[in-house]
């Protein structure tokens, strides 16, 4: 687990191939998402500038699957995601993505963990590889967003502690209110 705990590094050759550092090949932008998708985190970076290129072919990744019509971002929610690069919001945006995803990625876990306790298909082979594939898309789809890796809170994880659960839907919802101020001011 060590050696997944650094990223997988990519270079980009001025021919614009991409240049797997680990197994001294040449890799496309599926065997990237395919190593995403298996939970390893990666970074691509130019090797001439040494510019980090990773967001760049992560968006071109998402851009190709949407294309082919594998779509997973309902269209006002792109909109939206145009709009707050032209807005005064976006520096709340990222913030509010990543909450989202934290909150999404933590309720996930904790659907699987209670469906293992009472489900019998948790004993099927298959389900705690289903299980590792959620877990990783997830990680996929929130890795460099400001405090990727990071729970939702100080609270997740701390057992039956409802109190702490509050606290953190409070916090949501204030930070849920500041938005949509921001947004009505904007909108004036």
């Amino acid at each position: 687990m060590a050696e997944d705990a650094k990223p997988l590094l990519i270079k980009r050759y001025a021919s614009r191939r991409l240049y797997n550092t680990e197994t001294s090949d040449y890799v496309t932008l599926d065997d990237i998402a395919r190593f995403i998708r298996d939970g390893r985190e990666v970074q691509i970076v130019d090797l001439k500038s040494g510019d980090d290129l990773t967001r760049q072919y992560l968006l071109q990744i998402i851009a190709e699957h949407e294309s082919r019509g594998e779509s997973v971002l309902p269209v006002n929610v792109l909109t939206d995601l145009v709009r707050s690069y032209t807005s005064q919001a976006g520096s709340v945006v990222p913030q509010f993505l990543q909450m989202s995803f934290d909150m999404l990625r933590d309720g996930q876990s904790q659907m699987m963990e209670n469906m293992a306790k009472v489900n019998p298909m948790a004993k099927l082979p298959g389900f705690e590889a289903m299980q590792a594939q959620q877990e990783a898309f997830m990680k996929a789809m929130t890795s460099g967003m400001p405090g990727a890796g990071q729970g939702a809170g100080g609270a997740t994880g701390q057992g039956g502690d409802s109190s702490g659960d509050d606290e953190d839907l409070e916090e949501i919802k204030r930070q849920l209110a500041e938005l949509q101020s921001k947004l009505s001011k904007m909108n004036k």
